[in-house]
C-alpha cells in the first residue's frame, strides 16, 4: 500500500523584524484563489473582532468613494467611529500607498460571498458547469 506523501513546508527561523513578519504575512495573503479560502485565511489569522475592524474599514473606503455621504451620515449608518472614517478618507485620498483606490479597481462587478450556507466554492461550480 502506497504511504501518503507528508507536505514538507519551507524552514523559517524565529525572527521579530517588522518588516520580515510584514513581507511572509503579504504572501501568505496573495495565497488564497477563491474568496473562501481568503476568509478561511482570515479567520484563521483574525479575531472576529480583528475581521469585522478590517471590514469596516473596507466598507467605509468603498463609501466615501461611491457616495456623497458625510463622515456624520456614514457613522449614522454603519456606527463607524468617525476617528475610523477620516483615517480611511485620510489614507484614501492622501496617503501614497493608494491601495484602496487599488483594490476597488481591480474587483470584479460581481462578487459573491465567501461564506454561506450550503454554498459550493467557485471551483466546484466549476466543475458542475462542464
Amino acid at each position: 500500500m502506497e504511504q501518503p506523501v507528508e507536505k514538507v513546508f519551507p524552514s523559517v527561523e524565529p525572527t521579530r523584524d517588522a518588516k520580515q513578519l510584514a513581507d511572509d504575512l503579504c504572501r501568505a495573503l496573495l495565497t488564497p484563489r477563491e474568496g473562501e479560502e481568503m476568509a478561511r485565511l482570515l479567520a484563521d489569522l483574525c479575531t472576529p473582532a480583528e475581521i469585522r475592524t478590517l471590514a469596516e474599514r473596507w466598507h467605509v473606503a468603498r463609501l466615501l468613494e461611491t457616495t456623497d455621504l458625510s463622515y456624520r451620515d456614514i457613522h449614522d449608518a454603519t456606527g463607524v467611529s468617525t476617528t475610523t472614517i477620516v483615517r480611511v478618507a485620510r489614507f484614501l485620498r492622501q496617503e501614497p500607498f493608494q491601495a484602496y483606490r487599488m483594490a476597488m479597481e481591480r474587483l470584479p462587478e460581481k462578487w459573491e460571498p465567501a461564506f454561506r450556507e450550503g454554498r459550493t466554492s467557485n471551483k466546484e461550480r466549476e466543475m458542475n458547469d462542464d
